[in-house]
């Protein structure tokens, strides 16, 4: 009897555990509407493969967005995402995390800028922390992110934020309180994405315009990986340093991450607010931080 009830006993611990994981972790929604929520212009996203894939649709009369329907303190998440094609400037796909706050905002943000049909495709990342951004860095993808999927994964724990692209990072913010350099990690974020017009700006400084003979304009999404703390959930989630997202492996890049970060930054960088003396006569002091 003994033996039979440290059996049952085991079980039931493991079953708890499974249940604990369960809640701290959010794995891959089998359908879109399973983890994410319209937010704006309905009529403009459209269900693909009975809910594994959507299309976002950009014309004269609207964009669109969405959003998750839970926020989350600390984990990753990641889309796959096939890019408006063709003649895009003036367009901007976004994918981002958001506190949903207003005056210590913090954010997250892939910001993708169309192009001229022939050009590289640009990607702006930026960091909120605190309320603070205007921390603006700019790179030319290495291939065409419209003739198919890519994944953009935003890794975000207490030791630092990584945008990936497929499996390279292009951008690291490290966690430099100690410094008195601002470092998100108070607030949840939920996790957007939108389709809209912004040919003021996007394109060459709003040189280029949205041609609008060319729409509507399309972007696909699938793949939809939300894993991390929600909120509300267990109260101690976000603090577990067995999260495995705050392990050992996650807490800076590994050498070959390295390598393939400073490919980026030396072939692919073509704008880096550190380095804007005309914004910045003063460099911020987490662009001395490294990674």
């Amino acid at each position: 009897m003994a033996m039979y009830a440290s059996f049952i006993h085991a079980v039931a611990s493991l079953l708890l555990c499974v249940l604990a994981f369960g809640l701290s972790v959010m794995g891959r929604p089998t359908t879109f509407l399973q983890d994410f929520k319209v937010t704006w212009a309905d009529y403009h996203i459209k269900q693909i493969d009975g809910g594994r894939a959507i299309q976002l649709i950009l014309d004269q009369n609207s964009g669109c967005g969405f959003a998750s329907k839970s926020q989350y303190l600390f984990g990753r998440v990641s889309m796959k995402i096939k890019l408006v094609p063709g003649d895009s400037a003036g367009t901007v796909t976004a994918f981002y995390m958001n506190s949903n706050t207003d005056s210590v905002r913090d954010e997250l943000d892939f910001e993708f800028l169309g192009n001229r049909t022939g050009q590289p495709y640009t990607v702006q990342t930026n960091i909120y922390a605190h309320g603070k951004g205007d921390r603006e860095q700019r790179v030319n993808l290495w291939f065409d992110p419209a003739a198919d999927f890519h994944t953009y994964t935003i890794l975000w724990n207490h030791h630092h934020i990584v945008f990936y692209v497929d499996d390279v990072p292009i951008r690291v913010y490290k966690n430099n309180e100690a410094k008195g350099i601002p470092f998100p990690k108070f607030q949840p974020m939920g996790v957007y994405s939108t389709l809209w017009e912004a040919d003021d700006w996007a394109t060459r400084g709003g040189l280029e315009k949205i041609d609008w003979s060319k729409a509507p304009f399309f972007a696909y999404y699938k793949d939809f990986d939300i894993e991390g703390c929600p909120v509300p959930g267990p109260t101690t989630c976000a603090s577990n340093p067995r999260n495995w997202w705050e392990g050992t492996t996650y807490q800076a890049l590994n050498a070959l991450e390295l390598r393939k970060y400073r490919w980026v930054r030396i072939n692919h960088m073509i704008y880096d607010y550190c380095t804007d003396k005309s914004r910045y006569p003063v460099t911020p002091p987490e662009c001395f931080a490294g990674i």
